[in-house]
């Protein structure tokens, strides 16, 4: 997982930042991302406005970090002998996140403000939640792929998560265990 960057300063209180990411998911579920603000992000996790603006530039840079963190640990599947396996394990993990975890919900927030804030979208490219976590599947199963030393690693990681991205954020549906594995296995051909 890539960093995200902080500003200089004095070294963070673990409970202090505890509580801004966990503020930060909570107001996302209670008020939506536009309602957030770094006033109400601090009074909800009853720190200091100076705190959070002295850790993070903006709402978006905290929403990211929490859902950075969450998604490290959602998006992690074992490893297994057979890839497809392997691919449908993560397609699964990919699907929850997105339509079920808080973190998904922050992660799509995001990702909807990225359309039209240059700063969200530089920030979510800076900081690839999903890319970083399908790069971990595409090294594993890299001895098995064909196509893995032949293509560029942004082009392989679209070509696994793009169908289920498709799938949850534009036809608006949760595919299936069947279709996950067939995902699974178009991905691998």
């Amino acid at each position: 997982m890539t960093d995200i960057p902080r500003s200089a300063g004095r070294p963070r209180s673990e409970s202090a930042r505890s509580a801004v990411l966990r503020a930060v998911d909570d107001m996302l579920v209670d008020v939506g991302y536009a309602a957030m603000t770094m006033k109400g992000i601090a009074e909800r996790a009853k720190v200091g406005r100076q705190t959070v603006y002295r850790w993070w530039s903006s709402k978006a840079e905290i929403l990211l970090e929490a859902s950075a963190g969450d998604a490290a640990r959602e998006l992690d599947v074992p490893a297994h002998a057979d890839p497809a396996v392997e691919i449908t394990a993560f397609l699964a993990a990919l699907t929850a996140f997105l339509t079920t975890s808080d973190a998904g919900l922050a992660y799509r927030a995001l990702l909807g403000e990225a359309q039209h804030d240059r700063a969200v979208a530089e920030l979510l490219k800076g900081t690839d939640v999903l890319g970083t976590a399908a790069h971990v599947i595409l090294e594993r199963t890299r001895a098995t792929d064909p196509r893995a030393e032949s293509t560029n690693g942004s082009a392989r990681t679209a070509e696994l998560v793009g169908p289920l991205l498709y799938a949850v954020l534009i036809e608006g549906r949760t595919p299936t265990p069947s279709e996950l594995s067939e995902m699974a296995t178009r991905f691998l051909r």
